[in-house]
């Protein structure tokens, strides 16, 4: 297999660069928002099913009765600074919390009433602060002026010595205030967390979704399956199946642009070349490939090269259908010598365009197909024509491709834009490199024009040309009708 054709995406993983996360939100900004507003509704809801809780605090200051002198007073002080911490965690001990409940007649035990009481120290002081916390604004200031009552009556009669009063002394400094607005639920934060979440989920799905879709959309997807060049982008068009042939419909649209732009990129393969033969097919049906190869050639006529269409797809025969031409009698017909070569290729109009119809469906289409006959006609008509176009059927679902492709100078890949996978297209490459057959590109069809995934092209055409000149070519392309001439 040929270097240069080597598939290097399964080797290297994926990688998603800022332009993909820009197409990803533009792609999915709908649920992006979507998943915001329910986390913002979520978090709304967490907040209103919470009953509120608040908070009060006291100040309870330490200190050391006694010590008239400088040493003592220093003494003492440095005595109560290693005490202070010491009371603090006496605060939410059995004893203190046991003297709380009969103060204030609670009905609740120890261990519930441990998680609504806490204490700290103010740093560098013989500060200890006191919190309590409840559903009631009264009861949370009651609780925290109980706890620091009960705290100075057990550390009074824990530091009281034998006939004789506590030498460390508690007071209250400053008294619990009744709160008047809650410290839960924090429903701006529970809106903005809940934001958060949901937004972070639906990113994570994106994401994931977008890693998980193989499918091709871009120039960048080609890359990564094959080193062969990006030939052209053909926009989607709605209308395809009612004017297949849009370079002879409306040769002014950005579509017909884009076909000239695929013919003008093909003109530098094989350069050294008089006479250029292409097959041109696809790795699954429905991607294009005969609506691509028929327009290509009439972008050839129009350049004023001669050009013969040949409708290889011996199985599914579009060409004569869609160039409004009798299809009765064509490459069957002349590969089994049923037929004259001069009696089965059809002028299309006044163009330098001629089309050889499928002919006759055949049992054996891959045997035709690789013949020797099918090689002798191809010398022929590559002595005649400049260009020698095929419409080949898919590669994955047959072989007739591939068979063909032995007899040609190269191979254009048409690909579906979100619908040819990476898998199928570089099998299908791989499927050309087993025949040794050289790709000459790849022409992504069917591009969104709108959307996250739409292709960069321009609106060709429009800038040249005046509106009465626009105007007077699409009278003159109405008058024109399809032609049906043998």
């Amino acid at each position: 297999m040929p270097d240069l054709l080597v598939a290097p995406s399964h080797a290297q993983g994926v990688k998603l660069e800022l332009s993909d996360y820009i197409r990803i939100v533009r792609k999915y900004w709908v649920l992006l928002v979507a998943a915001t507003l329910v986390g913002v509704g979520m978090g709304a809801i967490a907040s209103l099913m919470q009953r509120p809780v608040y908070s009060a605090s006291t100040q309870v200051f330490v200190s050391l009765q006694g010590g008239d002198t400088t040493a003592e007073l220093a003494q003492g002080n440095t005595f109560t600074l290693s005490r202070v911490a010491t009371y603090a965690n006496l605060v939410d001990s059995q004893r203190v919390l046991d003297g709380v409940i009969e103060s204030l007649g609670l009905d609740e035990t120890f261990s519930a009433l441990d998680s609504r009481v806490s204490a700290t120290t103010v740093p560098e002081t013989t500060i200890i602060q006191i919190t309590a916390t409840s559903n009631d604004p009264a009861a949370a200031a009651a609780l925290a002026d109980a706890a620091a009552a009960s705290l100075s009556e057990t550390v009074t009669a824990i530091e009281a010595r034998p006939d004789q009063t506590s030498p460390v002394q508690l007071a209250v400094v400053e008294r619990a205030s009744v709160p008047t607005s809650p410290i839960s639920p924090r429903t701006t934060v529970n809106i903005a967390l809940g934001a958060l979440i949901a937004l972070g989920l639906a990113v994570g799905f994106a994401l994931l979704r977008e890693v998980l879709d193989t499918r091709i959309r871009n120039e960048r997807d080609v890359r990564a399956v094959t080193a062969a060049p990006m030939l052209g982008a053909i926009a989607f068009d709605p209308k395809a199946k009612q004017r297949p042939l849009i370079v002879h419909a409306d040769p002014l649209s950005p579509r017909s642009e884009q076909f000239r732009t695929l013919r003008t990129n093909l003109q530098f393969i094989e350069v050294d070349d008089d006479s250029r033969s292409i097959v041109v097919t696809s790795a699954t049906p429905g991607e294009g490939k005969s609506t691509t190869t028929a327009n290509l050639a009439l972008a050839i006529a129009d350049a004023g090269q001669t050009v013969i269409l040949i409708d290889a797809d011996l199985r599914k025969p579009k060409v004569a259908e869609y160039m409004n031409l009798d299809g009765g009698v064509g490459l069957t017909d002349v590969l089994i010598g049923r037929a004259e070569l001069v009696d089965a290729v059809q002028q299309w109009g006044a163009k330098s365009l001629y089309v050889l119809p499928a002919g006759q469906i055949p049992p054996n289409p891959s045997e035709l197909l690789g013949s020797k006959a099918m090689a002798t006609l191809l010398k022929e008509l590559q002595a005649e024509f400049d260009w020698v176009l095929f419409d080949a059927p898919p590669l994955l679902p047959v072989t007739d491709a591939a068979v063909l492709s032995k007899h040609v100078e190269s191979v254009v890949i048409v690909a579906s834009a979100g619908k040819a996978t990476k898998h199928q297209l570089e099998t299908a490459v791989q499927l050309l490199n087993t025949v040794d057959s050289d790709v000459s590109g790849v022409v992504l069809t069917m591009v969104p024009t709108r959307g996250a995934d739409a292709y960069a092209y321009g609106h060709y055409g429009y800038g040249h040309y005046g509106y009465m000149e626009r105007k007077q070519q699409e009278q003159k392309a109405k008058r024109f009708a399809l032609p049906k001439v043998r």
